[in-house]
């Protein structure tokens, strides 16, 4: 199954419709190489999709987000803005320089949680774990 294809599936078990503006959307997120802002994604959407509106964007991102399609991020000091990302464990390296963001699976510092769950008597249920650095690109400027 393509992820596109997990997308509808998710949305209609959830009870979801897929309509038009939701398609246009999740196609544009599928497409893109880097995580969007709301304000982005509708930039790129409105040229051909008149008719999508920012708020619907913002609901849109919100629904696929809390569906766990989508990754947030919300480096320091920037706006939120989500990709599209595996249903997997995953975490995260983001680029201060030009907002890049790599997924990287594996390596969770598992010991970490347990640790934390000991001295704190948190039981910890999820966790996201990102790195904030420069790409090779940026690096170089």
């Amino acid at each position: 199954m393509t992820y596109s294809k997990d997308f509808a599936v998710k949305l209609k078990s959830s009870g979801y419709k897929l309509t038009p503006q939701r398609r246009a959307i999740i196609s544009s997120i599928l497409s893109s190489e880097r995580s969007l802002t709301p304000q982005e994604l509708h930039s790129s959407l409105v040229e051909k999709h008149p008719q999508i509106g920012l708020v619907t964007v913002y609901r849109t991102l919100e629904l696929l987000n809390r569906l766990g399609l989508l990754c947030e991020f919300q480096p320091q000091g920037s706006a939120r803005s989500f990709k599209a990302g595996p249903a997997e464990h995953h975490h995260h390296l983001v680029c201060r320089g030009c907002g890049e963001v790599v997924d990287f699976t594996g390596r969770c510092p598992i010991e970490l949680k347990t640790s934390l769950e000991r001295e704190t008597g948190f039981l910890i249920t999820d966790h996201q774990l990102e790195f904030a650095g420069y790409c090779r690109n940026c690096r170089g400027k």
